[in-house]
């Protein structure tokens, strides 16, 4: 098992698909072509669920501040681009979503976790955020984020990081 990862840690690299946005689909992204800028990583479990859209719909209605701090924002899940498509179109959602199917992102941000749910256990991703700064350090970590109050500490760490 590897360590988890902490505030200042140099944020993994990683490179995806990317969908929505600014993004057409399937458009390849590296984290070092968002050098420079502050990004948002969310990690959500599924497409079209309870808690996600909740959380989706949630940064979508604050998408405006969120986009006007500077800072790059990009759901993560495991789910194909048809997937992020569909839950794109079907919430409106402004911002683009990364594609993980190979879990690459997932293990190396150390949120593919053992679950439990009715006594049964099974491997999926844990609902966390990390907010990575201008230099590619970790600069904040929300673990087993709640959806309803998600969008609201993206926005308050990223002011905080805009006055350091």
């Amino acid at each position: 098992m590897t360590t988890p990862l902490q505030i200042g840690d140099k944020a993994p690299s990683f490179s995806s698909t990317a969908v929505g946005g600014e993004y057409c689909s399937g458009t390849p992204l590296k984290l070092s072509d968002l050098k420079g800028s502050p990004v948002v990583l969310y990690f959500y479990p599924k497409d079209d669920t309870p808690g996600c859209t909740t959380q989706a719909c949630g940064i979508r209605d604050t998408w405006r501040e969120i986009k006007a701090s500077g800072a790059h924002l990009f759901g993560v899940s495991i789910d194909p681009v048809k997937s992020h498509e569909k839950f794109i179109g079907k919430f409106d959602l402004p911002f683009p979503l990364l594609s993980d199917s190979e879990k690459t992102i997932v293990e190396a941000y150390g949120v593919w976790v053992e679950k439990s749910m009715y006594g049964k256990k099974y491997m999926g991703t844990e609902r966390t955020t990390f907010i990575i700064d201008s230099k590619a350090k970790i600069a904040a970590i929300f673990p087993k984020v709640k959806p309803v109050e998600h969008a609201e500490l993206v926005l308050k760490a990223l002011k905080e990081l805009s006055t350091q």
